[in-house]
């Protein structure tokens, strides 16, 4: 049968096993680095952990495994190695001066994956940024960058032209991203301002990368957000109108998702978009219950929201995907998050069971930030009743000789917009 799709390039994934590390943590995290080629367009051929004291300084991995590495290629026909860590500049080029093959680290990988999936022009400029800052240390002293690049790790950005570009041209560029990035960031910061002032609480939904945010997204909101089985399927952050059970509305964001060992160039140039989290008045953490690194990937999370400085916001968990789960693992899965969190919901997203739960506890959440209110509305002025229902919650009403009664509740931002109704 002819096939007109691209043949997809072989992997040699290599790892290290570090004394006072796991094997278990290792493992996850090469597991991980497979999903992550995949993603890519990457097939795995070979995932290799070396067991060492210390990485490498000059190779990464001991010359022995690198012989291995080596006399293996005939037999695995792989077209480049892929580090489960960050490489320095040199141990990178004596990789490749030894395997004579195209060597990518942790940070390469992922900025491809960013570079595939970014769709909106900041989401472009981010990436480009941070493909930059990689590679500009990458050209300093190199053996031989006189070749044609191509494939996974060179997509986007500067990776898909000739890499003997001179710094100079390199900084040249990158200054010129920064200053269209600022300009992005500023229209990005008047949207907020915009939203700021529609007195609306913000929540956002964080998670690890294909936990289901996206999916959460469109089952809460009906948003049409590209919603795969694939790690950061989505970058680009969705505000959408949510309305709670209490009858007030919220705005619902997504973020990109997080991952172990995010780079910091990417947090760096995503930091825009991350801090839609910072900005938001409730944290909705979005977990998949169905993996037994559970638990860790919600420490990974927590630990980027410290970083934001959002680490103490009001914060619901929503176990997601528990239909994957018999009854058994749903009820330890449940009793594991109860002793790190406080509010707990198992939900599944795509079965969307457990949404009007999930729903309810948001509300809880956001109740600290609202405030009791008692109004008298002249008859006629209705509509300031219906913007009590939209931004906060009207709970009782009562018809009086003078006008409408009501009580309700509205953001504390809010309250000054109907100061003149105000009985107390």
């Amino acid at each position: 049968m002819i096939t007109t799709e691209p043949r997809r390039e072989r992997a040699y994934l290599i790892g290290v096993l570090l004394s006072g590390t796991s094997r278990e943590t290792v493992s996850d995290q090469m597991r991980e680095l497979e999903e992550l080629t995949r993603t890519a367009g990457g097939e795995v051929v070979e995932s290799d952990v070396q067991r060492r004291e210390q990485v490498d300084p000059a190779l990464f991995v001991g010359r022995g495994k690198v012989a291995e590495m080596r006399d293996r290629r005939a037999e695995l026909q792989y077209d480049l190695v892929i580090c489960n860590e960050d490489l320095s500049p040199r141990q990178q080029r004596n990789l490749e001066k030894e395997l004579q093959i195209r060597v990518v680290d942790r940070t390469e990988l992922i900025l491809d994956i960013f570079a595939q999936h970014a769709r909106t022009r900041e989401g472009r400029l981010q990436v480009e940024s941070a493909q930059l800052h990689h590679l500009l240390p990458r050209l300093i002293g190199a053996y031989d960058y006189h070749r044609q690049v191509g494939g996974i790790g060179t997509r986007g950005g500067p990776g898909e032209q000739q890499i003997e570009v001179e710094r100079r041209r390199i900084r040249r560029r990158l200054r010129a991203v920064e200053e269209e990035l600022e300009q992005v960031r500023s229209q990005r910061e008047q949207l907020r301002s915009v939203r700021r002032r529609s007195e609306l609480i913000t929540v956002a939904i964080v998670g690890y990368t294909n936990a289901g945010k996206s999916t959460l997204m469109n089952a809460l909101t009906g948003a049409g957000v590209d919603a795969q089985d694939k790690l950061f399927a989505t970058l680009d952050p969705t505000v959408r109108r949510l309305r709670l059970p209490s009858g007030r509305e919220v705005l619902v964001t997504d973020t990109v998702g997080f991952i172990q060992k995010l780079p910091t160039d990417l947090v760096a140039a995503f930091r825009a978009t991350l801090e839609e989290v910072t900005y938001a008045d409730v944290v909705l953490h979005v977990v998949d219950a169905s993996i037994t690194a559970a638990l860790e990937q919600a420490a990974t999370v927590d630990q980027v929201l410290e970083e934001l400085d959002a680490g103490r916001k009001p914060t619901v968990v929503a176990l997601n995907k528990v239909d994957l789960l018999g009854p058994a693992g749903l009820r330890r899965a449940i009793a594991s998050f109860a002793q790190r969190y406080p509010t707990v919901v198992p939900i599944s997203a795509l079965q969307r069971s457990g949404l009007e739960q999930l729903k309810e506890a948001v509300d809880a959440a956001t109740g600290d930030e609202m405030v009791a209110l008692e109004l008298l509305v002249p008859y006629g002025r209705e509509g300031v009743l219906n913007e009590l229902r939209q931004v906060g919650g009207l709970e009782r009403t009562e018809y009086t000789d003078r006008g409408t009664l009501a009580r309700g509740r509205a953001p504390r931002e809010a309250v000054h917009r109907f100061e003149e109704y105000l009985v107390s």
